[in-house]
């Protein structure tokens, strides 16, 4: 299955809360496994779930109401622990984009790095966007890595979104850091020769 995000056009989960750590996202106790796999059916843990394992009706991810692969937050998105996990399960759990108008750096570098797109955009189009789910949980959302955009058809409203281009480029392509470097292997071998050979040059120049 490729793991490329280009052009996502979905409906969203709107988990409209503010400062979500990443022990809320996934509890300590469940990071004992190495594998990124299985570790959606725990996130947010202990905000779906009784303590008794029945989930709670109340909860957003517990509405069949919403689904889809944006998940849509409050401000201030992944604080706390550095835990990679946390973008291991959002990213397990179905998500491929998660939109707010602040993420905590390591969760936003953690989860670029899991192929899980992080959008930041302003406080205003934050607030449109879960008026606009809350108006209609079918509506839509449409997200261009190319072009940077997001933009919420139901209303026309849109916004641009930054993001380094390394890290563009490997979402674009389904490239984790080997995959690129083997991508750009016949450049650096160019790059080693040219730079051997204008050492052997200098060499010779020196000699002369």
């Amino acid at each position: 299955m490729s793991k490329s995000i280009d052009k996502i056009n979905s409906t969203a989960v709107p988990l409209n809360e503010e400062n979500v750590d990443t022990d809320q996202i996934i509890p300590a106790r469940f990071l004992k496994a190495t594998s990124r796999e299985g570790f959606g059916e725990n996130l947010f843990r202990d905000w779906r779930y009784n303590s008794d394992g029945s989930p709670k009706i109340d909860f957003v991810l517990n509405d069949p109401t919403y689904y889809g692969k944006i998940l849509v937050a409050g401000k201030n998105f992944g604080c706390g622990s550095s835990r990679e996990h946390a973008a291991w399960a959002i990213k397990d759990a179905g998500f491929d984009v998660v939109v707010s108008s602040f993420f905590a750096d390591i969760f936003k570098n953690n989860a670029l790095n899991n192929f899980l797109l992080p959008v930041t955009v302003s406080d205003e189009f934050l607030q449109k966007t879960f008026h606009a789910i809350k108006k209609d949980p079918k509506t839509t959302i449409d997200v261009n890595l190319e072009a940077q955009t997001i933009t919420l058809p139901a209303t026309g409203d849109t916004e641009t979104f930054e993001i380094n281009n390394y890290k563009k480029t490997c979402l674009l392509n389904g490239y984790d850091d080997i995959d690129y470097l083997i991508s750009i292997r016949s450049e650096i071998e160019n790059f080693e020769q040219h730079n051997k050979a204008a050492g052997e040059a200098a060499r010779d120049t020196k000699h002369a």
